[in-house]
């Protein structure tokens, strides 16, 4: 019979099909999880009892339900595979574990079934939610659509029903239902969710929208450009989708190890049982022989000389704001070699800030009064760029006189008027041309504006009665440990990190030169990202990314280790990533990959370990006689050793080591 060892990955379902609302699983609402709860509970009921030398009767009922509920379902999965020629590495674990309670050692192999359960119950989980942020993706573009007719009435239709040439109207406020061009109208559009651009972006007749984008303060009509089964967050979808079933089955190095061991040790076992019979062997002493063969060469110390690091690294790497999702991913992330860093919200804090004040010669003002005027006018605004120079002027403890005659207008600016002034302030574009008797002082500003400009900044022209005043700088602000970051993970792979954003290329390269890195890839949809990742694993890197949007998520399933900046993070981000950085501290992410490669370290020593033992109690028992309780006492010991080994890595010294690592 040709049999083969697997462990079969959790399934996925097929979202495309999916139009029930978002919800997010619930731990208990899995089958997976409820089984192993009921198993892990049993087992902390029934382990101090018996240490605690109650009888038999009072402890065996609770192992015996943790073998049930812990053990049936991965066994009878294994049976079915049995059906197709497959043997399961789970239902090894499980006749190992039956093995251990028919000699006695009951416990061992109720922890064994434990931490399998466990182990299914988390990936199932895992699986759950990133389905849940996928299907709530589909959300973000809205479900109906307001659709011009030729008598120029109007018609609300599902944006599903729109066809390509339909002319759609998008007003203040509204999300964009499809992929389109610009026809007529002005506004400001947040499209962070496809480009990770920090600032809404000026659209007029012309520009390109997308599906999912919010609208501001302006009306446009929209001509429909693609359907809305091709639209570019459609394809997000479609693209985190088939990085999540593409993706190589993440499986720990042990696994792999186990899948010849455990078959290995199936045939030796039937070996050492039948061979003596065939010279005339008495049955019990064979079977006893056998027995002592399975417990003592059985794959539970191997098993734990894998968790107690991994596990204890993750632990540990969640007390330091890094929550790193399974053992599988701290495994992972010691092997990345390439990293890709996303620029808004990972590198910067993605809000953006007063950078530069600017006043122009022979205007009068100082910076102070330059930026007191200038908010004074944006305080009405909810703008992104007002609430950046007013969140300035108040930091400097400026007074903020009450702006009269207010106005905003889309893709311009504001214009008020602040204790008699007529005060405008907007991009230099629209506010330079035609000013009549400022024409002098226009050229300044605009001098000024282009080198801002250059610069990687947003300017922002102050206007007096019609007159350039100044020019104000915003940008966003640069992480305090991004420049510390990059240096420490280009030290770790060897290699500067890459950056990827969907940002403009000024903005890009003059980030980009603060913080060390020399390979720049700007003005990327997501789709982009997923190519700059997939041309580094061409290259046979292991890439881990970082990044925070939704704009990040195809690329974060399709890397080797994906890493989400958790406070501003999107669920998709969150959900689609390995690991989160909780506390949107970047310097823990060389520390996480350095604590990985020690625990993989450490996974080392404790296989060395485990493999003197075992060959040398296997060696005992086929070369002589080796006593049950000699036998058993070796491999209980061999499990201690290596679990203490690797608790090792729950001291906070284990991180501050990975961190000065990670530092030099």
């Amino acid at each position: 019979m040709s049999t083969t060892l697997t462990r079969r990955p959790a399934p996925v379902a097929d979202l495309r099909d999916t139009v029930a609302p978002a919800r997010r699983t619930q731990v208990f609402a899995l089958a997976e999880a409820r089984w192993a709860a009921v198993a892990t509970g049993a087992f902390l009921l029934a382990l101090p009892l018996q240490l605690a030398g109650a009888a038999a009767w009072v402890w065996g009922p609770l192992y015996a339900v943790a073998y049930v509920t812990g053990g049936w379902e991965p066994g009878w999965a294994g049976l079915q595979a049995l059906r197709e020629r497959t043997l399961d590495v789970d239902l090894l674990m499980i006749v190992a574990a039956i093995g251990a309670a028919s000699i006695g050692q009951v416990m061992d192999g109720a922890l064994l079934i434990v931490i399998f359960a466990t182990s299914g119950a988390l990936e199932a989980l895992a699986t759950a939610r990133t389905q849940d942020s996928v299907r709530g993706l589909l959300d973000l573009a809205p479900a109906t659509a307001t659709r011009l007719l030729d008598d120029g009435s109007e018609e609300s239709v599902a944006t599903g029903a729109l066809v390509v040439g339909d002319i759609i109207v998008i007003r203040p406020g509204e999300r964009v239902g499809v992929d389109g061009r610009v026809l007529d109208g002005a506004s400001e559009v947040d499209q962070a969710t496809i480009t990770g651009e920090p600032l809404p972006v000026a659209k007029r007749a012309g520009d390109e929208v997308f599906a999912g984008t919010l609208n501001g303060t302006g009306a446009l009509r929209v001509q429909v450009e693609r359907d809305a089964s091709d639209s570019v967050i459609a394809r997000i979808v479609a693209m985190v989708e088939e990085a999540s079933q593409t993706k190589a089955p993440t499986q720990l190095f042990i696994e792999k190890v186990e899948q010849r061991y455990s078959l290995g040790m199936v045939v030796a076992t039937l070996a050492v049982f039948l061979v003596p019979l065939a010279f005339g062997a008495a049955v019990t002493g064979s079977l006893l022989r056998a027995m002592t063969f399975m417990i003592v060469a059985s794959p539970c110390a191997v098993v734990l000389a894998t968790m107690p690091p991994l596990l204890s690294a993750i632990a540990n790497a969640g007390r330091h704001g890094v929550l790193v999702k399974s053992a599988v991913v701290m495994e992972q992330l010691g092997q990345v070699d390439a990293v890709a860093l996303d620029k808004t919200g990972t590198l910067t804090e993605g809000t953006p800030r007063v950078s530069d004040i600017r006043p122009l010669s022979g205007s009068g003002l100082s910076e102070g009064e330059l930026l007191s005027l200038a908010a004074s006018a944006e305080h009405p605004s909810e703008h992104p760029l007002a609430r950046a120079v007013v969140g300035a002027a108040r930091e400097r403890g400026l007074a903020l006189p009450v702006a009269e005659d207010f106005s905003s207008t889309p893709g311009v600016g504001v214009r008020a008027t602040v204790r008699g002034v007529a005060v405008a302030v907007g991009a230099p574009a629209r506010l330079l041309d035609g000013s009549g008797s400022g024409e002098v002082r226009s050229t300044g500003a605009a001098a000024l504006a282009a080198e801002l400009e250059g610069e990687g900044r947003t300017a922002v022209v102050v206007e007096c009665d019609g007159t350039p005043v100044g020019v104000l700088g915003i940008a966003d602000r640069l992480r305090p440990d991004a420049a510390a970051t990059v240096a420490a993970l280009a030290g770790l792979t060897g290699r500067a990190p890459l950056l990827v954003t969907g940002d403009n290329p000024r903005a890009a390269a003059r980030l980009a030169a603060e913080v060390g890195i020399t390979d720049v890839r700007a003005g990327l949809l997501p789709q982009d990202k997923v190519a700059a990742v997939r041309e580094q694993q061409q290259a046979g890197r292991k890439v881990l990314v970082v990044g925070d949007g939704v704009n990040d998520a195809p690329a974060l399933a399709a890397a080797h280790s994906g890493l989400a900046m958790g406070r501003a993070g999107s669920d998709l981000a969150l959900e689609t990533a390995d690991a989160v950085i909780v506390r949107d501290e970047l310097s823990t992410v060389p520390t996480v990959v350095a604590l990985s490669r020690r625990a993989r370290r450490l996974v080392v020593q404790n296989l060395v370990i485990a493999a003197v033992f075992i060959s040398g109690l296997v060696v005992w028992d086929l070369a002589g006689r080796l006593p049950l309780p000699l036998g058993v006492l070796g491999h209980e010991g061999s499990t201690v050793i290596v679990g203490l080994n690797g608790l090792r890595l729950l001291r906070d010294t284990a991180w501050n080591r990975a961190a000065a690592l990670s530092a030099r």
